[in-house]
């Protein structure tokens, strides 16, 4: 049975991920379905819940690139997105949604490059829809693993979310050595903007 408060606390979670990740939303919520894995209407309402969550989140990081002046930190991430989010805001707020940083990034950078804010929820919208669908599936595939045990399923959630930033990492660096490149840097250099 589905706690009461466990879906507001998963909203607020996933709202405040976007701007402060301290707590990351993607093992919360894989846990959370991986446990209810076998309750279909808590399923829906944990989804439900993160999907407001994530367009809640990306309005304030939209808004908050609307008042800025600049975009902090020069990384490969952050200049593909500056170059792209004017000119295909869906494909740069889809596409950015499952890169490490990528949500912040892109919703700050389409606030930030006048985006306008009806087409931006539409992506917004499409994008959280697509990033849930993601967990949906990765919650669902723990859920026999779990067996509905909430501490084993934030093991399972937690382990999941580092061994899949592991491969993104590795995959990053091998596509790095291949193409000469070094790895981005971080939060040096010119801020984007200062052209």
């Amino acid at each position: 049975m589905l706690v009461p408060g466990t879906c507001l606390l998963l909203v607020v979670l996933v709202t405040l991920d976007g701007p402060f990740p301290v707590v990351p939303s993607e093992p919360l919520l894989m846990t959370a379905v991986g446990v209810f894995s076998g309750d279909p209407p808590a399923v829906a309402a944990l989804l439900g819940s993160a999907l407001t969550g994530s367009v809640l989140g990306d309005a304030l990081l939209f808004g908050a690139g609307r008042g800025s002046r600049r975009v902090r930190s020069e990384t490969r991430l952050t200049r593909w997105v500056a170059a792209n989010v004017a000119v295909r805001p869906g494909a740069t707020l889809v596409g950015a949604r499952f890169l490490p940083g990528g949500r912040l990034v892109s919703t700050v950078a389409a606030g930030r490059y006048g985006v306008p804010p009806r087409r931006f929820a539409a992506w917004s919208l499409l994008s959280s829809a697509a990033w849930v669908s993601w967990m949906l599936a990765l919650g669902l595939a723990l859920g026999p693993l779990v067996a509905g045990d909430p501490w084993r399923g934030l093991l399972a959630g937690c382990t999941t979310a580092v061994l899949i930033a592991a491969v993104t990492r590795a995959v990053a660096a091998v596509r790095d050595r291949r193409n000469g490149t070094g790895p981005p840097s971080v939060a040096t250099g010119p801020l984007i903007g200062d052209r």
